[in-house]
């Protein structure tokens, strides 16, 4: 791997640090942690393509990144460094190609579509852009099965449901709404409340509404956590704590989403993490 692609994978990781990713990362084993890493790189690397590559590049970097994929399943060697850090983990962890392929196809959609009509709209979205992670992160820990992977599908779409809320005036600003159109006509919303550095009333009612959709899935996927063992729960007990956290900051910030960036304190995100982890190891047993 050439030097500019270890510079590369190296400032994909280096966004991490405000995250809590890196926090969850350092209390797993060794091989979790570097296969947790491959499948962030190649996830961050697909979206900066989607939101910073200039925009006549793009569907030609996404061609490129699915070649790339088809290449690595085929048993020849990625061309692409992501693609290429991936191997190892797709190889160990026997993932599957197509929730890669979907998340491709979620920066696709991304180039076309920037408006949603309805919330079911969303979510059919989110089973692109958000679910897939859940089914990769469940192969990487040995415990993908049917019902597990609804389950995940109910945390990731909540999470990403979020992500739109906290990240409202950013989208806005790249051309794309997440925000149902049909909750913000329904609050007498225009488009370019988005814009500002206050959060009008009628915004914030629609951002509450999203908070409540997404908490009713996280609340749906909740049980995932006690339904895996080992360092799988311990990973999944992070995802979803995360996502109460940020449901708290949002609803502490009075759904001030313009004005300010509204991100859950770790210290909040680290107790709620353990309290899950104690709650669902007492039920596993």
């Amino acid at each position: 791997m050439s030097s500019s692609q270890l510079n590369s994978i190296r400032g994909i990781l280096a966004k991490a640090r405000s995250e809590n990713f890196p926090v969850a990362l350092r209390l797993l084993p060794r091989g979790y942690r570097d296969h947790l890493s491959a499948v962030y790189v190649f996830v961050r690397f697909l979206d900066d393509i989607g939101d910073e590559a200039e925009p006549g590049d793009r569907s030609r970097l996404l061609d490129a990144v699915e070649s790339d994929l088809d290449r690595l399943y085929a048993g020849s060697d990625p061309r692409l460094a992501p693609t290429r850090l991936l191997r190892r983990t797709v190889e160990a962890c026997a993932i599957p190609a197509e929730p890669f392929h979907r998340l491709v196809a979620a920066n696709r959609r991304d180039q076309s579509v920037t408006r949603y009509a309805t919330f079911d709209d969303l979510l059919g979205y989110c089973a692109l852009s958000a679910n897939p992670v859940g089914h990769i992160v469940l192969h990487v820990f040995g415990a993908a099965d049917p019902q597990r992977l609804r389950l995940a599908d109910g945390v990731c779409s909540a999470l990403q449901i979020i992500e739109h809320c906290q990240d409202a005036r950013e989208d806005y600003a790249r051309g794309r709404v997440y925000l149902p159109g049909q909750d913000l006509r329904r609050f007498g919303c225009a488009e370019d409340d988005l814009a500002g550095r206050t959060t009008p009333v009628r915004v914030r009612r629609v951002v509450a509404i999203q908070a409540e959709r997404a908490a009713a899935l996280l609340a749906r996927g909740r049980p995932l956590a006690a339904a895996l063992t080992g360092p799988a729960r311990v990973a999944v007990a992070g995802y979803v704590a995360g996502g109460q956290a940020a449901l708290s900051a949002l609803e502490g910030a009075r759904y001030d989403v313009l004005g300010r960036t509204v991100r859950p304190r770790r210290g909040r995100w680290l107790a709620g993490w353990l309290r899950l982890l104690v709650m669902t190891r007492k039920r596993f047993r």
